[in-house]
């Protein structure tokens, strides 16, 4: 008996040893999947921030781009626009003095700018006398109607009455 007990003992011990090597086997397959998983989840997070990089840069230089290209056609418009600079108006303004001073001396030469300066003055005066009148004239009639008007009601109450 002692033979077969030791033989049982001994089928048991193989039977342990070849479970205990599966299972050790298996524990390294699964670390090595769990690498190979944690590997692919890294470069593709890598690509991804690759990708995302190299996005962030194409934007900033077309932004850049744009950038440097406003500057260069506010100018070109300005430019476009013609606007007087003070020089401009300082000769602008000389040309009219110039201007007035000859033309005041072509009049001034026949005694017509005199005569034609007096009849103006003439017409203002008489056209601003106008003007008030008329202005006051529609400010009584004014002043009559609101006067009507509130003496209109009364007087129909009265013959209401009667």
């Amino acid at each position: 008996m002692a033979a077969n007990a030791k033989g049982a003992s001994d089928a048991v011990r193989r039977a342990v040893e070849r479970t205990i090597d599966s299972t050790v086997g298996s524990g390294a397959q699964t670390r090595g999947r769990a690498q190979d998983l944690v590997d692919d989840v890294l470069r593709r997070a890598e690509k991804s921030a690759q990708r995302a990089t190299r996005s962030v840069r194409e934007v900033t230089d077309k932004q850049r781009e744009a950038a440097s290209g406003v500057g260069e056609k506010l100018v070109a418009a300005i430019q476009d626009m013609r606007l007087a600079t003070g020089e401009d108006l300082r000769q602008l303004h000389a040309t009219v003095e110039r201007l007035d001073r000859r033309v005041a001396r072509l009049e001034g030469s026949d005694g017509s700018a005199k005569a034609t300066k007096k009849k103006a003055a003439k017409k203002k005066a008489a056209t601003k006398k106008k003007a008030q009148k008329k202005g006051s004239t529609v400010k009584r009639k004014a002043a009559a109607k609101k006067t009507r008007s509130r003496a209109k009601p009364a007087t129909a109450k009265r013959r209401r009455k009667r």
